[in-house]
């Protein structure tokens, strides 16, 4: 197998829509993918003629600082590009994902903390529309760091985030959580309110050897809390294809975890802090970006994986 430069295709373009600076040409002519495995073709998704109930995804990693909020926000607004109406549940005491949508945490009334621990605050209390139509989000902020505290008290903890968020869920396609990195109680009601958990995975080392607890976790909790969550899939960020250390990393996850790695891959590129800067995806921030159709094709994947409709209730 020989590893040649592409030639003649521009990322993001129908003839190289992953977007590869690098790419094998094997003698067998079979196209190959970043991942190493053929090429699928994911269908354009079918629009769906009426919205809900919401199939449940947590962003889930406890390295910080691997895509996942970057991916919450552009998987989000690549899936509304399809006809799907979206909630976005910022999770983190952090607020990147607030930020990441413009919107300013410090400025906030009521968020998610309110909604987790005042009886009188209801979900559309604390809804917000965002720039992008279809997209909506629960916002955060700092007082969230609180509630990990408060809630060890409460009956039946893990379930708490499912039970206030489960009027909203009715009216959208895809409800996605962006976690904390920490693997704590908020994290945790996450995935007892989830359908699936997404793990975004930076192609470095360092981001490979908190895998295997993150995968004990999540099976914990399937075997004690919520028994039809589901691995959606492991995905590859940060990726460059020039570097042998990057496809090395990419080459051990896959080895580890087969069909559970995503086909798609998210490579590195400036234009994702250019579009959190603007408070914006980077679907409409740089719309032609190889960023851009790199989320529209994990928006495909990740619709084919699911069920039909692409929205599952529990």
């Amino acid at each position: 197998m020989v590893t040649v430069t592409t030639k003649g295709s521009t990322p993001g373009t129908p003839d190289n829509p992953w977007g590869d600076t690098k790419t094998n040409a094997p003698s067998n002519g079979v196209n190959l993918g970043p991942t190493q495995r053929p090429r699928p073709v994911f269908p354009e998704p079918v629009v769906p003629d009426v919205h809900g109930p919401a199939r449940v995804v947590a962003m889930v990693n406890q390295k910080g600082g691997v895509g996942k909020t970057t991916t919450t926000i552009n998987l989000g607004a690549a899936l509304v590009e399809y006809g799907l109406k979206v909630l976005l549940v910022d999770f983190d005491p952090q607020g990147a994902l607030s930020v990441g949508l413009g919107i300013n945490p410090l400025q906030l009334d009521l968020t998610v903390y309110n909604l987790l621990m005042e009886r009188g605050v209801t979900a559309e209390d604390v809804l917000l529309e965002t720039g992008v139509e279809g997209l909506d989000l629960l916002p955060s902020n700092i007082d969230l760091s609180a509630a990990e505290v408060q809630l060890v008290t409460e009956v039946a903890r893990e379930q708490v985030l499912g039970r206030v968020i489960k009027p909203l869920l009715p009216h959208y396609d895809v409800c996605l959580i962006d976690c904390q990195p920490s693997l704590g109680l908020l994290t945790i009601n996450a995935l007892t309110c989830a359908h699936g958990v997404m793990v975004p995975l930076e192609c470095e080392f360092f981001a490979l050897r908190g895998v295997a607890l993150l995968m004990d976790t999540i099976s914990k909790v399937q075997e004690r809390l919520n028994e039809d969550l589901e691995i959606e899939g492991l995905l590859a960020t940060m990726y460059d294809a020039r570097t042998l250390h990057g496809r090395e990393v990419l080459a051990r996850v896959v080895d580890a975890f087969g069909d559970k790695v995503f086909h798609t891959v998210i490579n590195r590129t400036v234009r994702f802090p250019d579009a959190t800067v603007a408070g914006e995806p980077i679907t409409t921030f740089d719309p032609s970006s190889l960023g851009a159709n790199a989320y529209r094709e994990l928006a495909r994947e990740v619709l084919s994986r699911w069920p039909a409709p692409a929205t599952m209730a529990r």
